[in-house]
C-alpha cells in the first residue's frame, strides 16, 4: 500500500512475508519488483530507485524509496546522522519491569563467536558493534505485552535481539523466540501445527508503524490485523468459562 508519493520519493507499507529486495536468483516477487512495476513510466524516463530502509522479510511497515540519486543522498546522510527516526510496535512474551527502559548492548553475528547453523543470527556480545534500543510499554495483555520499540542504531535484527536479551522474546520469532531448531524446522518443513504451538503466530509480531526525517517529513502505516486478532484471541480465551471439576466422593 502506498502511504505517500512525491516526485522525489515513494513511501509504502510493506506486508509480511514480502522480501524487500532479491537476495538470490529465483527469489519470489519482492517489494522492489513491485515498485519497479508501479513506477515503470518514471524509470523509463530516468528515475533511479534506492531503498533507504530495509525491513526483515517477516517485519511489516514503513519503507522509504528514493526516486533519484540526489534524494537518495539526502536520505542517506540523514540516516548516517541519525536524523531518521523509526518506531515499531511489537508483541512480546512476558511483562517488562518498567514502563520505559533502554537496552544498550553491542551486537555481533553469532557465528563469529560460536558455531551456529543460522548464518544471519545475531547475539549480544562485548565484541559487537554499539547498539541501543528504547522500549515503552503500550499495553499488558495477560502474560504478553505490546511495546513500542525505538532503535537508536541500525543493526541487523536489533529489536529482536534486544527484546530477547531482556527476556521479552517477540511472539512468532523463529530465530530468537525459542531455540535454533524452530527456525531450521520452518525452513525444512514450513509452517506446521507443532510450530504453531510453539510460536503462536506464523510470523514475528514486529511492525514499523512510524518513520520521520528531520522532525519534518513523517509517515505512518496502519497496525496489521494480526496484532488486533492476537489481542482479541487473548480476550476471548480469558472469557471462556472453565468446566467445573466434579467433586470426588469420599470412600
Amino acid at each position: 500500500m502506498v502511504l505517500c508519493e512525491t516526485q522525489d520519493y515513494i513511501v509504502v507499507d510493506k506486508p509480511a512475508p514480502l522480501l524487500v529486495h532479491p537476495s538470490v536468483p529465483g527469489n519470489p516477487t519482492t517489494l522492489l519488483d513491485e515498485i519497479k512495476s508501479l513506477l515503470a513510466y518514471e524509470i523509463a524516463n530516468g528515475a533511479t530507485l534506492s531503498i533507504i530502509n530495509r525491513l526483515d522479510r517477516e517485519t511489516s511497515g514503513v519503507v522509504l524509496i528514493a526516486k533519484n540519486k540526489d534524494t537518495a543522498r539526502r536520505f542517506g546522510i540523514a540516516m548516517q546522522d541519525r536524523r531518521i527516526t523509526k518506531e515499531y510496535l511489537v508483541i512480546v512474551k512476558g511483562r517488562p519491569k518498567n514502563k520505559n527502559f533502554t537496552v544498550d548492548a553491542p551486537i555481533i553475528r553469532a557465528g563469529e563467536i560460536a558455531d551456529s547453523p543460522i548464518w544471519v543470527k545475531q547475539c549480544v556480545h562485548p565484541n559487537g558493534k554499539d547498539c541501543i534500543t528504547e522500549f515503552e510499554l503500550i499495553q499488558e495483555m495477560g502474560s504478553f505485552s505490546m511495546l513500542k520499540a525505538m532503535p537508536k542504531t541500525g543493526r541487523m535484527h536489533q529489536i529482536r535481539v534486544h527484546a530477547n536479551y531482556v527476556n521479552l522474546p517477540i511472539v512468532g520469532d523463529k530465530i530468537y523466540g525459542g531455540d535454533e531448531s524452530t527456525y531450521l524446522d520452518f525452513i525444512n518443513s514450513g509452517w506446521t501445527d507443532d510450530l504453531k504451538s510453539k510460536l503462536i503466530l506464523p510470523r514475528h509480531a514486529l511492525h514499523c508503524f512510524r518513520m520521520q526525517v528531520n522532525n519534518d517529513e513523517k509517515w505512518e502505516a496502519p497496525t496489521p490485523k494480526m496484532f488486533k486478532n492476537f489481542e482479541d484471541s487473548l480476550t476471548a480465551r480469558s472469557r471462556t468459562p472453565k468446566m467445573p471439576t466434579a467433586n470426588k466422593k469420599k470412600q
